[in-house]
């Protein structure tokens, strides 16, 4: 969908269109709507007229069939139409919530107070959640949260535009965690877990963070995935050791005698005993009892030592 704009100031033209909602994703609504129309009057009229023959006319069933399925195929080709539309605003579901309830607090305050009660109100509400260490930190951790959600979706419309393939994901909520935030999120086809890997360093650039990590939430379904974005070290503290406080004050010092540290090292100066094999000793030879010879003479060289080999 898009919606024609007017020539920018200062002389500047512009395209003459603002996205609201890309136009692949415009034409695949279409054609989806179109066939959820066509499926659900057809296989809902059958089935309301086969069971509507049972009581009435096959003709009368026929029409009644077509009168039940007709409606109902309208109303499948509505709830695919406006898809698009129902996901943008399942993106923007908390944020407007969150700014329907501040605008009705502020107006139903407004009407019922004199405008000095109503700043000291708003004082109060704003800023006690913001002195209290406790509370701003949580208010800024949730509102981290809202801001990831949009920035991994960003993320995800810029791998689909490189693959040139794909849909987003559905991300579904997110929570804080001691050292960031932790969102789950749903893939659609297009994008994989092996693909989202490759791209931590990207992810961590969009979502301003130090690192980002991604691991599967389930292990049936490759598509349910948690990412762990990483803000700050928490374990970066000095704790004191609770066994300083267990040993006696009293307890004499041993002394022990420092070792001499070798500077160098030569084979000589090592101190091992000396390993002196014996002479082994070759068996005699035997006679040959088929044709009852003499044995055969020994070679007369010496045996050799085998301690001058090693």
């Amino acid at each position: 969908m898009t919606k024609p704009t007017a020539r920018r100031p200062f002389g500047g033209k512009s395209n003459g269109t603002i996205t609201v909602i890309e136009a692949k994703v415009h034409r695949s609504s279409a054609r989806n709507a179109r066939l959820a129309f066509i499926l659900t009057a057809v296989i809902v009229g059958l089935l309301s007229a086969v069971v509507a023959a049972s009581y009435i006319h096959p003709i009368l069933a026929l029409f009644s069939g077509a009168l039940i399925g007709v409606p109902l195929g309208g109303l499948a080709w509505v709830l695919v139409r406006i898809w698009p539309v129902l996901r943008l605003l399942w993106w923007w579901s908390i944020e407007i919530v969150l700014t329907t309830a501040v605008i009705t607090f502020w107006v139903q305050l407004a009407n019922h107070t004199s405008t000095p009660v109503t700043l000291v109100v708003v004082a109060l509400v704003v800023g006690v959640p913001a002195a209290l260490p406790v509370t701003r930190r949580a208010v800024v951790a949730w509102t981290w949260c809202l801001i990831v959600r949009h920035r991994l979706r960003v993320c995800f419309a810029q791998f689909i535009i490189a693959n040139q393939s794909g849909s987003l994901p559905l991300i579904l909520w997110a929570k804080p965690t001691p050292v960031g935030e932790r969102v789950w999120v749903y893939l659609r086809p297009g994008l994989s877990l092996a693909d989202l890997e490759g791209r931590l360093d990207r992810i961590a650039v969009a979502c301003h963070a130090s690192t980002a990590l991604i691991e599967r939430a389930s292990d049936g379904n490759a598509a349910y995935l948690r990412f762990d974005i990483k803000r700050r070290e928490v374990l970066t503290a000095q704790v004191g050791s609770p066994l300083v406080d267990v040993i006696d004050p009293a307890t004499p010092a041993t002394d022990r005698p420092t070792p001499a540290v070798p500077t160098a090292l030569d084979l000589p100066d090592v101190d091992a005993p000396t390993i002196t094999l014996p002479a082994q000793k070759k068996s005699p030879a035997t006679t040959n009892t088929a044709n009852g010879s003499k044995p055969t003479a020994t070679s007369s060289t010496p045996e050799d030592d085998v301690s001058d080999w090693i």
